[in-house]
Protein backbone atom coordinates (compact mmCIF):
# COMPACT_ATOMS: atom_id res chain seq x y z
CA UNK A 1 0.00 0.00 0.00
CA UNK A 2 1.62 3.20 -1.33
CA UNK A 3 2.30 5.86 1.88
CA UNK A 4 -0.23 8.55 0.28
CA UNK A 5 -2.97 5.83 1.66
CA UNK A 6 -2.08 5.05 4.62
CA UNK A 7 -3.48 6.61 7.65
CA UNK A 8 -0.84 9.40 9.31
CA UNK A 9 -1.35 6.51 12.98
CA UNK A 10 -0.49 3.79 10.26
CA UNK A 11 2.35 5.67 8.67
CA UNK A 12 3.80 5.95 12.39
CA UNK A 13 3.28 2.38 13.56
CA UNK A 14 4.41 1.62 10.06
CA UNK A 15 8.15 3.65 10.90
CA UNK A 16 8.55 2.48 14.29
CA UNK A 17 8.26 -1.24 12.73
CA UNK A 18 10.76 -0.25 10.26
CA UNK A 19 13.16 1.15 12.87
CA UNK A 20 12.78 -1.62 15.56
CA UNK A 21 13.26 -4.31 13.07
CA UNK A 22 16.06 -2.64 11.64
CA UNK A 23 18.05 -1.82 14.85
CA UNK A 24 17.69 -5.32 15.88
CA UNK A 25 18.94 -6.71 12.58
CA UNK A 26 21.94 -3.88 12.91
CA UNK A 27 22.94 -4.95 16.25
CA UNK A 28 23.08 -8.61 15.35
CA UNK A 29 25.48 -7.99 12.77
CA UNK A 30 27.15 -5.36 14.05
CA UNK A 31 28.11 -6.81 17.72
CA UNK A 32 29.42 -10.09 15.74
CA UNK A 33 31.48 -8.30 13.15
CA UNK A 34 32.64 -5.49 16.44
CA UNK A 35 33.56 -9.35 17.96
CA UNK A 36 34.95 -11.26 15.29
CA UNK A 37 37.12 -8.22 14.10
CA UNK A 38 38.23 -6.55 17.23
CA UNK A 39 37.72 -9.27 20.00
CA UNK A 40 38.35 -12.91 17.79
CA UNK A 41 40.61 -11.03 15.08
CA UNK A 42 39.81 -11.23 11.29
CA UNK A 43 42.37 -13.83 10.68
CA UNK A 44 41.90 -16.04 13.53
CA UNK A 45 37.93 -15.82 12.23
CA UNK A 46 39.38 -16.93 9.01
CA UNK A 47 40.97 -19.88 10.37
CA UNK A 48 38.47 -20.93 12.62
CA UNK A 49 35.03 -20.94 11.03
CA UNK A 50 36.50 -21.46 7.43
CA UNK A 51 40.09 -22.70 6.69
CA UNK A 52 39.80 -25.40 8.95
CA UNK A 53 36.02 -26.82 8.61
CA UNK A 54 36.26 -26.72 4.50
CA UNK A 55 39.59 -27.68 4.00
CA UNK A 56 38.80 -31.08 2.83
CA UNK A 57 36.00 -29.54 0.51
CA UNK A 58 36.03 -28.69 -2.98
CA UNK A 59 36.95 -24.94 -2.27
CA UNK A 60 40.10 -23.33 -2.96
CA UNK A 61 42.18 -22.08 0.16
CA UNK A 62 42.30 -18.76 -1.06
CA UNK A 63 38.61 -17.72 -1.24
CA UNK A 64 38.32 -19.70 2.31
CA UNK A 65 40.80 -17.06 3.51
CA UNK A 66 39.60 -14.37 1.72
CA UNK A 67 35.84 -15.05 2.16
CA UNK A 68 36.43 -15.81 6.07
CA UNK A 69 38.64 -12.28 6.96
CA UNK A 70 36.00 -10.22 5.18
CA UNK A 71 32.99 -11.18 6.38
CA UNK A 72 33.81 -9.34 9.68
CA UNK A 73 34.34 -6.40 7.90
CA UNK A 74 30.88 -6.57 6.02
CA UNK A 75 29.21 -7.48 9.25
CA UNK A 76 30.62 -4.54 11.19
CA UNK A 77 30.25 -2.07 8.27
CA UNK A 78 26.75 -2.74 7.27
CA UNK A 79 25.45 -3.85 10.73
CA UNK A 80 26.78 0.13 11.64
CA UNK A 81 25.33 1.47 8.42
CA UNK A 82 22.12 -0.14 9.27
CA UNK A 83 22.14 1.23 12.96
CA UNK A 84 21.74 4.59 11.76
CA UNK A 85 20.33 4.02 8.70
CA UNK A 86 22.50 5.38 5.98
CA UNK A 87 22.42 3.47 2.80
CA UNK A 88 20.09 0.83 4.35
CA UNK A 89 19.49 -0.73 1.40
CA UNK A 90 22.99 -1.22 0.30
CA UNK A 91 23.86 -2.52 3.88
CA UNK A 92 20.38 -5.10 3.48
CA UNK A 93 22.53 -6.82 0.38
CA UNK A 94 25.60 -6.98 1.85
CA UNK A 95 24.14 -8.49 4.77
CA UNK A 96 21.59 -10.70 2.81
CA UNK A 97 25.14 -11.68 1.16
CA UNK A 98 26.53 -13.24 4.48
CA UNK A 99 23.12 -14.69 4.95
CA UNK A 100 23.38 -16.56 1.48
CA UNK A 101 27.34 -17.26 2.42
CA UNK A 102 26.64 -18.48 5.84
CA UNK A 103 23.88 -20.89 4.04
CA UNK A 104 25.82 -22.19 1.58
CA UNK A 105 28.86 -23.16 4.38
CA UNK A 106 26.54 -24.45 7.17
CA UNK A 107 24.81 -26.89 3.83
CA UNK A 108 27.89 -27.91 2.49
CA UNK A 109 29.33 -28.95 6.01
CA UNK A 110 26.02 -30.23 7.06
CA UNK A 111 23.31 -31.13 4.28
CA UNK A 112 20.59 -31.04 6.69
CA UNK A 113 21.60 -28.37 9.04
CA UNK A 114 18.92 -26.85 11.02
CA UNK A 115 19.54 -23.07 9.95
CA UNK A 116 16.28 -21.88 11.30
CA UNK A 117 17.93 -21.07 14.90
CA UNK A 118 20.20 -18.82 13.30
CA UNK A 119 19.21 -18.31 9.29
CA UNK A 120 15.76 -17.62 9.21
CA UNK A 121 15.60 -14.75 12.14
CA UNK A 122 18.03 -12.98 10.27
CA UNK A 123 16.77 -13.34 7.00
CA UNK A 124 12.86 -12.58 8.00
CA UNK A 125 14.23 -9.19 9.73
CA UNK A 126 16.67 -8.60 6.63
CA UNK A 127 13.58 -9.38 4.23
CA UNK A 128 10.96 -7.24 6.05
CA UNK A 129 13.03 -4.33 6.44
CA UNK A 130 14.28 -4.47 2.78
CA UNK A 131 10.52 -4.80 1.08
CA UNK A 132 9.30 -2.43 2.90
CA UNK A 133 9.42 1.37 0.84
CA UNK A 134 12.44 3.23 2.01
CA UNK A 135 10.32 6.29 2.31
CA UNK A 136 8.69 4.58 5.12
CA UNK A 137 11.59 4.44 7.12
CA UNK A 138 11.32 7.73 8.64
CA UNK A 139 13.68 7.45 11.47
CA UNK A 140 16.67 7.43 9.42
CA UNK A 141 20.04 9.13 7.97
CA UNK A 142 18.75 8.17 4.69
CA UNK A 143 15.32 9.53 5.48
CA UNK A 144 17.04 13.09 6.67
CA UNK A 145 19.06 13.23 3.27
CA UNK A 146 15.48 12.80 1.17
CA UNK A 147 14.17 15.61 3.26
CA UNK A 148 17.24 17.81 2.79
CA UNK A 149 17.07 16.99 -0.74
CA UNK A 150 13.69 18.21 -1.53
CA UNK A 151 14.05 21.43 0.61
CA UNK A 152 17.32 21.98 -1.34
CA UNK A 153 14.99 21.44 -4.53
CA UNK A 154 12.12 23.86 -3.42
CA UNK A 155 14.57 26.84 -2.30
Amino acid sequence: MPEAHLTPEDANRRSWAILIARLILALIFFMAGAWKVFGLGPLEHARRLFVEPYARTFLPTWALWATGTAVPFVELVAGALLLVGYRSREALLALGGVLVLVTFGHLLAEPLYEFHTHVIPRAALLLFVLVMPAEQDRFSVDAWWRVRRRVGRSA
